[in-house]
């Protein structure tokens, strides 16, 4: 997407360069019809004059905003949120920034930007990519404002981003369970359009692909990811006249679920049937039988991101940047064949 100049605005409003130029400076000899018909159309194209780029690269407030959806409250209430938090305050304090937590919810992109970026409340934003868009992104640009996305954002390159590799922890948890001798696959849980899932459940495919084997369409299993769900999908899988013999669940919460099912099936886990799971907390030690897992270092991705985003403040004409970060493979007992 190209920038958007005042040649631009004048060519759409039908005046001349100088008319847009006037507007911006509020002259007195434009009139009133006129500046509202430029300014509305200034809003239509995101046009964010360069002066006031300028400006806001000139103040600081010390404070570094982290922006999140509220009505999502799993997320607000999940463990993970807390360890980002974590890692992020273990940075920015040091540099004596201070953190807000920025509501995102019920704000347009225009009124998010006026309350937070425009009325410098803040030096620069961390935020998930479920909430930034492209369009936000392009804005937050052209004012040469600092952010960091936590995962990339698909079809654009001109955001940095730090992650944990979900593709390739999927790949280690898969390829271990081919080791084990498991054959007949299925994936249970998360929702379909998440970043999270497509990245997960891509590793998987794409691994098992390299191996000549596939996940059949009835073997795969969405939904929100907690225990019930968990439960009700496998007890779907159960019933099929091939079932699998591996499960790779989202997260803990499904794979609590998807244990209840098997156990009531009185099936033999590992020995019948694997299960692994994507994050070690806070179930994945504690359940009958332990679960293989991955360690999913969020804390570090907290810091990572922090350092990624006070560096950008320091030096805003600083490259995009992208950061992954490797996760580890828990080998416990319901995987565990050999």
């Amino acid at each position: 997407m190209s920038k958007i100049t005042i040649n631009d605005i004048a060519k759409v409003a039908n005046v001349a360069k100088s008319t847009v130029s006037k507007v911006l400076n509020d002259s007195p000899t434009i009139p009133e019809a006129t500046k509202i018909k430029i300014r509305d159309i200034m809003k239509q194209m995101n046009y964010i004059p360069s002066s006031i780029a300028t400006q806001l690269a000139k103040q600081s407030s010390f404070n570094i905003g982290v922006l999140i959806d509220m009505s999502r409250k799993h997320d607000f209430l999940n463990h993970f949120f807390y360890t980002i938090i974590g890692g992020i305050e273990n940075v920015i304090g040091t540099l004596n920034y201070e953190l807000t937590i920025c509501n995102s919810h019920s704000q347009s992109e225009n009124n998010f930007l006026e309350r937070l970026v425009l009325n410098k409340k803040v030096d620069g934003l961390i935020m998930d990519n479920t909430i930034l868009t492209a369009s936000l992104a392009q804005q937050l640009n052209d004012l040469r404002f600092p952010f960091v996305s936590l995962g990339g954002l698909a079809g654009v390159d001109s955001v940095s981003w730090v992650d944990i590799d979900n593709i390739q922890g999927a790949g280690m948890i898969t390829e271990h369970l081919l080791q084990q001798g498991y054959s007949n696959f299925a994936f249970v849980g998360g929702e379909v359009h998440s970043p999270l899932f497509k990245n997960r459940y891509e590793g998987v495919t794409r691994t098992l692909q390299r191996f000549g084997k596939t996940i059949h369409n009835d073997h795969l299993k969405t939904g929100f990811a907690n225990e019930e769900n968990g439960y009700t999908l496998m007890q779907e899988l159960l019933a099929l006249a091939s079932p699998p013999d591996a499960v790779v669940c989202i997260n803990n919460y499904t794979a609590f679920g998807v244990l209840k099912a098997i156990r009531e099936h009185g099936l033999s886990v590992p020995n019948e049937i694997g299960i692994v799971t994507f994050d070690n907390y806070p179930l994945a030690p504690y359940t009958t039988p332990p679960l293989t897992c991955l360690e999913l270092d969020t804390f570090e991705l907290g810091v990572t991101a922090g350092t990624m985003l006070t560096q950008r403040i320091a030096d805003p004409h600083k490259p995009v940047e992208t950061r992954s970060i490797e996760p580890s493979l828990i080998i416990r007992e319901s995987t565990r064949r050999q």
